[in-house]
């Protein structure tokens, strides 16, 4: 507790007393909003504001709206320890994260913390990049913080199959391409991504698509592959051998360089990083991008729009993944039934690095 001197109005000026200030009022004087200072702009009682935080029906629709207001105006925000408290719940979702330094798993973690904070729930992560015995020491710290469930970025087989070993006794949803037995599982459509990717060059008169895969220990690259195989096989085209990749630009680029796509006139590769490479080394060679070889990525990342040729790429929606995952989590913590499989339909984005064969 705080101790500050006030002045007493009715006396001389000058300070004339110790008065303790209450807990909520920091040191710059400025005390965190209540219910009831909502209650009090809003015209109605503290219960009814509570409610309204609780989702009730039986409120009606302008009371609703009077409230809302008053709490924006107020900038009242929950005490989550209170709520806990109140509700006897937690209000904490683990998410234990592999390869966070990678694109998809950093954006499904932080589409994943913004759908949490607008229902009010928090997140606590615990992320394993190499190390991947690390993921029975994630499981333990999330569980002994109180989670009420676990979310699974698990983008990589060996990460998984220690997961695979281990009960958690908790809720547990996995972002994962692939379904997995006895296990809830949500994903972009990997696949169909690859096939939209494929589908435009054909589209466009290339006769086949040569495809620069990832790591085959990601899931996510196993389902960008077999997209790319069965769209070339659907069109009566025999796949050629995928080369192998490693999400990195570098290895985009050693790949156009030492000729390992020497013929192509169509590449799909397996992410932007990897695409931004190839342009790179295709261009150094004296081929032109799209004239002379059309590149497809897929992430669409920030950046893509401004690749020299602007980058054609598959886009994941990462923020619907994120909220979707939040309610099949909430409901699995509500013993609600959840689908053990579901996918989002990525989309293509068309921009300046595809075009018509020469």
């Amino acid at each position: 507790m705080l101790l500050t001197s006030t002045r007493v109005d009715d006396e001389q000026p000058g300070w004339s007393e110790v008065r303790p200030v209450p807990e909520q009022v920091t040191r710059s004087g400025w005390q965190r909003p209540s219910i009831y200072d909502v209650a009090k702009a809003a015209g109605v009682s503290h219960m009814t504001v509570s409610r309204v935080l609780n989702g009730h029906s039986n409120i009606r629709e302008s009371t609703r709206e009077r409230v809302l207001k008053a709490i924006e105006e107020t900038n009242y925000t929950r005490n989550s320890i209170a709520r806990a408290l109140a509700t006897r719940r937690a209000m904490r979702i683990g998410v234990l994260v592999d390869s966070p330094v990678q694109h998809g798993p950093n954006s499904t973690l932080r589409a994943l913390e913004s759908a949490a904070r607008d229902v009010g729930y928090s997140v606590s992560s615990f992320s394993i990049d190499d190390d991947t015995s690390k993921v029975d020491t994630g499981v333990v710290e999330l569980v002994t913080q109180g989670c009420e469930a676990l979310c699974v970025i698990a983008p990589r087989e060996s990460s998984l199959d220690l997961l695979r070993r281990r009960s958690t006794g908790l809720p547990t949803l996995l972002i994962k391409a692939e379904p997995e037995p006895g296990m809830h599982t949500l994903a972009v459509d990997q696949r169909l991504g690859a096939r939209l990717a494929v589908d435009h060059l054909l589209s466009l008169g290339h006769r086949t698509v040569h495809h620069l895969a990832g790591p085959q220990d990601w899931y996510d690259a196993r389902g960008r592959v077999q997209g790319w195989q069965e769209a070339l096989t659907d069109a009566g085209v025999a796949p050629p051998d995928p080369v192998a990749g490693d999400w990195t630009s570098d290895r985009g680029y050693e790949v156009a360089v030492g000729g390992e796509l020497d013929g192509a006139t169509a590449v799909f590769a397996s992410n932007d990083q990897m695409a931004l490479g190839v342009v790179h080394g295709l261009v150094e060679r004296g081929v032109r991008v799209p004239e002379d070889v059309s590149v497809v990525g897929f992430d669409d990342l920030p950046d893509s729009g401004h690749f020299l040729p602007p980058l054609t790429t598959v886009r994941q929606d990462f923020a619907a993944l994120g909220a979707l995952a939040l309610r099949r989590v909430i409901a699995a913590i509500e013993d609600a039934d959840v689908a053990q499989h579901e996918v989002i339909g990525p989309d293509l984005v068309v921009r300046a690095s595809t075009a018509a064969p020469a």
